[in-house]
């Protein structure tokens, strides 16, 4: 498929500035064999699964990973967004720079009155950069520091100041292991009443850990999908998880993806038995039509941007021409698009 094949006119009133309470977004669910379209509100999720089924969730937890330091002798305000960590003991980390013009190897940034200092060791890209933290304090202490310092990484697309109360929000109730710098959003619409209310039911809950990284939102530049490459993003699958998903598939019951993030880790560990596996490791994997899924049978998801991975990714679980219409009925019945925006499922 091509890249123009997931454009559509989008008005930037529909993408959500903040999110409705959570359990109270609107829900649309599109069944792929009827092609029936339902509008229901998210704490009905539990009436379209039964005991058996799973809830397979991203325990991902963002951290505050947008620093603004000063560049040394001038002053130079400059963003600094973490991607990952590529030495613990050494303190390198993998970032993007802005502006990138103005910081080169050997500079020296300083982080308001804290005693935090990086300095930069390499150009990786043309924001991209390695830094390397000076800092005399323990890894705890550094990342205390980090997370006193940093704001909330909202995506660019919310184009507001972030505030306090994203610190809780822009986070799911399932959030547990640190790494992430985008929230898995579709795990952000689930209470704990709600996940409650399906555990008495008999539905289980699977949790596996994928690191959300910024290139979720890197813009697609080809034509031709095949040539496009996502960047590597670390996941983990656990025995147990993987234990409560395959007694599920055994059982020929439902297993519902929470959100594209658990669809590629599940899809990056399928054993030859059409099974998952546990695994630890890097996953690129880029999904778009026409594709095969082996281990999700439904499909959390929110409204996504025009021509994003997160688009090409539904429209291969759903059916490309199905979604496409469930998104122009979407914009008709102004559902909210994007991280805080309004969910849907697809059973």
């Amino acid at each position: 498929m091509k890249l123009s094949e997931f454009k559509f006119d989008l008005p930037q009133s529909l993408v959500a500035l903040y999110p409705a309470d959570r359990g109270d977004s609107r829900l649309m669910v599109v069944n792929r064999q009827t092609k029936k379209i339902e509008h229901k509100k998210f704490s009905e999720i539990i009436d379209y699964f039964s005991e058996g089924d799973v809830m397979v969730v991203n325990d991902t937890k963002v951290f505050p990973a947008r620093l603004y330091g000063q560049k040394e002798k001038t002053g130079a305000k400059i963003e600094v967004f973490l991607l990952r960590e590529l030495n613990r003991e050494m303190r390198l980390w993998d970032v993007l720079v802005d502006p990138a013009r103005k910081i080169r190897v050997g500079n020296k940034l300083y982080f308001g009155d804290s005693d935090l200092v990086a300095e930069v060791i390499d150009n990786t890209t043309s924001r991209g950069r390695t830094i390397r933290f000076l800092y005399d304090g323990n890894h705890d202490e550094l990342m205390r520091a980090i997370d006193e310092l940093g704001e909330t990484p909202l995506p660019r697309d919310i184009k507001r100041k972030v505030e306090d109360a994203d610190r809780e929000r822009y986070q799911t109730i399932f959030a547990q292991h640190v790494g992430a710098v985008a929230a898995p959003t579709a795990g952000m619409h689930f209470t704990k009443v709600i996940q409650r209310r399906m555990e008495i039911k008999g539905i289980n809950f699977a949790p596996i850990t994928l690191h959300v990284g910024v290139g979720t939102f890197r813009q697609v530049d080809v034509e031709d999908l095949t040539k496009h490459k996502t960047d590597s993003e670390n996941y983990a699958i656990s025995e147990p998880s993987t234990v409560i998903i395959n007694n599920a598939l055994d059982n020929k019951k439902k297993v519902c993806a929470i959100g594209t993030t658990s669809l590629k880790a599940l899809e990056s560990s399928v054993s030859a038995n059409n099974r998952v596996k546990p695994f630890v490791g890097w996953t690129d994997k880029f999904i778009f039509p026409p594709y095969d899924f082996k281990i999700s049978n439904a499909l959390l998801t929110n409204f996504h941007l025009p021509e994003s991975i997160l688009l090409m990714m539904t429209c291969a679980f759903g059916g490309h021409e199905l979604i496409m219409e469930a998104y122009e009925v979407a914009i008709k019945e102004k559902y909210k698009f994007f991280s805080y925006g309004d969910a849907m499922l697809i059973i």
